[in-house]
């Protein structure tokens, strides 16, 4: 792992610690995020994107672990669909806790995605929390596909800029299942 993620894991892990946010390079697209159980930092979102509060964003999470500190109860089916997938997949589930209430959607659900992609992995390792994940633009503009789409209002507005990948064209963003306590299974974005 060279100096540089290592700088910049340290330099996002600060940020994030002090309420801040940061656009940083995920597995899919380059996202907008902050510490999952600040309600101030996840609001700072909200208000940077222009998005309504009732529109929820997902968290990424690094494994197990995480993602029994959020849901009491996982569906087997869930842990089935994250090992099958090809591509990164975002579960929805519901019932979250430990997380800021801002983040929690109207129904009482919260979107995860298990992330493999090194930054993410070891960021999160570092805060030992979920980090949110929101596509860096601001709501109803079209996701950017490159470091270089992304809007001088989102770039201005977050308080830390990861300098990685940052010539790397973005992949699509990631499939949605949402997965309800009694196990029914529905496609939201493939």
């Amino acid at each position: 792992m060279s100096q540089d993620i290592n700088t910049e894991i340290h330099n996002a892990f600060e940020v994030i610690k002090n309420g801040g946010i940061i656009l940083y390079p995920t597995d899919t697209v380059w996202g907008i995020g902050c510490d999952a159980t600040n309600p101030d930092a996840v609001a700072k979102i909200y208000k940077l994107k222009q998005r309504e509060e009732t529109k929820s964003m997902i968290c990424l999470m690094n494994g197990e672990k995480m993602m029994y500190n959020v849901f009491k109860d996982i569906p087997e089916v869930a842990w089935q669909i994250m090992d099958i997938s090809e591509k990164p997949t975002t579960i929805i589930l519901d019932n979250p806790r430990n997380v800021a209430p801002n983040l929690i959607a109207p129904d009482k659900t919260l979107g995860i995605r298990i992330v493999k992609e090194p930054f993410c992995f070891k960021l999160l390792e570092r805060m030992k929390k979920p980090l949110v994940s929101t596509s860096a633009n601001i709501s109803g503009q079209p996701t950017p596909i490159a470091f270089k789409d992304i809007s001088p209002e989102i770039l201005k507005g977050v308080d830390y800029v990861v300098n990685l990948h940052r010539e790397k064209i973005a992949g699509k963003p990631s499939t949605i299942i949402k997965l309800t306590s009694d196990s029914q299974v529905k496609v939201i974005r493939k």
